[in-house]
């Protein structure tokens, strides 16, 4: 699969039924030494007076339970959010 076909892709969280949106953009990262795909980088919410800084949802490899077709299942209550 590539990466572009996983940006179409919308993403549910099984933890609490919170559907995180249609992932749009979606970035990797990798463990340098191993190779292996530690997260996914999914845009976050918009906030309010967030002038120039993308917010982003770091979610666990380990957390994705399932890619569909149309979806990505994940299941964690760990996220990470930060600031691009």
């Amino acid at each position: 699969m590539r990466l572009s076909e996983l940006c179409s892709k919308e993403i549910i969280n099984l933890e609490n039924g919170e559907k995180m949106g249609n992932s749009g953009y979606i970035d990797l990262i990798f463990d340098e030494q191993s190779g292996k795909i530690e997260y996914i980088l999914v845009p976050g919410k918009f906030r309010f007076l967030s002038f120039g800084i993308k917010n982003y949802i770091q979610i666990p490899w380990e957390s994705i339970k399932r890619i569909g077709p149309d979806i990505i299942i994940i299941e964690t209550e760990r996220q990470i959010y930060g600031n691009k």
